[in-house]
């Protein structure tokens, strides 16, 4: 058969700079950062004393307060975000049909899952809390749980399937969604990511790995430097970006309002370490030229690159080496950027965050900055729109994520158009 065309047609978003899908991308496309001192708990034992925390989210709109205390945090994040992709789409899930439940799955992208909800059960256990500790501590801290708490709160009775493949989660989970769709297994899929990794042994072991920033706790707002030659790690982040996928003609019946398409991902491992990336890049740039060549298009199509860009010495100059080898000479001129300049690096779902930004850039003709990027690496030597937007019309972009235990993934967005 011939494969269905798969578009979006509702963005749900709650950022660290930004809460709710337009608050996100105001401060986005305004270079507004959202990393501050964590208050979360308290961190003045920590090296590093700063994250991308979404400060002011009221958990209790969509978890009650007796539930909060058996549900982790990225919970009430996750049916956040999904409401608001509902919203967007114009869908009320309360209106469909049981039948047309069972036409929309759930795919969920997060490298953590309900780690810092585990985490705190293990507090409560070994300072004698026990009448503290969840009766639901084993279903809540299995990752594959927190999908069903999406469905389960909408009543979508489609697939309800987990994507943890650390930092391509989302992106990973957007794909499949995007192939069952596109194979005609289902017409509609909630799809995005989630993370909040916010706590304390949490943040303690990317400390040991000496992978975060730690020099900026009096400037939380210049933390996150991607591509800078000062740089000095990835600043940790939380939040919840989701989309409604569906089949192009299905949404076009319904006269649904479309923010673009998806024309192709791509998908590698290097094979090579836990934690490093491969020094030559090869990887990362076969993940992008897979997911173009499933587009149909070819580098010089290809109008803006949403960077994985995490802050890491590594990884910022690895990543710019495959792009490098991905689009060759064309690579000087296409431009990019690191949404976790301003947002940090929220683990697992930061393809999602970066789908998102390139959606609402696409619609608005604005390309967002980078932001603290005052000096560039030598090696890092690209255009990454530095400072403050631009303005710019999108055809197609490319939107990258590399991953611990080198795995890579990259995807294809189009512009909608009816044919």
């Amino acid at each position: 058969m011939k494969p269905r065309r798969v578009v979006i047609t509702g963005i749900g978003a709650i950022s660290p700079n930004g809460i709710g899908r337009e608050a996100f991308w105001e401060a986005t496309k305004s270079g507004k950062s959202g990393v501050k001192r964590i208050s979360l708990f308290d961190a003045s034992a920590l090296q590093c004393q700063i994250a991308g925390e979404v400060e002011g989210f009221d958990e209790t709109q969509y978890v009650s307060a007796k539930d909060r205390q058996h549900v982790s945090r990225v919970t009430p994040l996750a049916i956040a975000a999904t409401q608001e992709a509902l919203e967007d789409a114009g869908l009320d899930a309360g209106a469909m049909s049981r039948d047309e439940l069972r036409q929309v799955g759930v795919l969920v992208g997060s490298g953590g899952g309900s780690q810092e909800f585990t985490e705190q059960q293990y507090r409560y256990f070994y300072t004698g809390q026990l009448k503290q500790c969840s009766v639901y501590v084993i279903p809540t801290s299995t990752i594959g749980t927190l999908a069903s708490e999406v469905s389960m709160r909408f009543g979508f009775r489609g697939l309800s399937h987990i994507v943890s493949t650390g930092c391509t989660s989302s992106t990973d989970a957007i794909a499949y969604a995007y192939r069952h769709i596109q194979m005609g297994f289902l017409d509609r899929m909630i799809a995005g990511g989630v993370d909040a990794p916010l706590a304390p042994l949490i943040m303690r072991g990317f400390l040991l790995m000496r992978i975060m920033s730690t020099r900026w706790n009096g400037e939380p707002s210049r933390g996150s430097r991607p591509f800078s030659k000062d740089r000095d790690g990835f600043v940790i982040a939380e939040g919840a970006w989701f989309f409604m996928l569906e089949e192009a003609e299905t949404a076009k019946r319904r006269g649904a309002k479309i923010y673009g398409e998806i024309g192709g991902y791509g998908s590698t491992c290097e094979a090579y370490h836990r934690v490093r990336l491969e020094e030559c890049g090869e990887e990362p740039a076969r993940a992008m030229g897979m997911a173009m060549q499933e587009a149909g298009i070819g580098p010089d199509q290809v109008d803006y690159v949403n960077y994985h860009g995490t802050s890491t010495e590594l990884n910022d100059r690895i990543e710019t080496r495959a792009m490098r080898i991905a689009f060759g000479s064309r690579a000087d001129k296409v431009p990019g950027s690191a949404l976790k300049s301003m947002i940090g690096h929220p683990q697992g779902a930061c393809g999602a965050a970066g789908m998102a930004a390139t959606l609402l850039a696409m619609r608005d003709g604005v390309l967002p900055p980078t932001i603290n990027l005052e000096e560039a690496d030598p090696e890092c030597d690209l255009d990454y729109v530095t400072d403050i937007g631009r303005k710019a019309r999108i055809e197609h972009a490319v939107c990258n994520c590399i991953a611990f235990g080198s795995k890579n993934s990259a995807m294809v967005l189009k512009r909608w158009v009816d044919s």
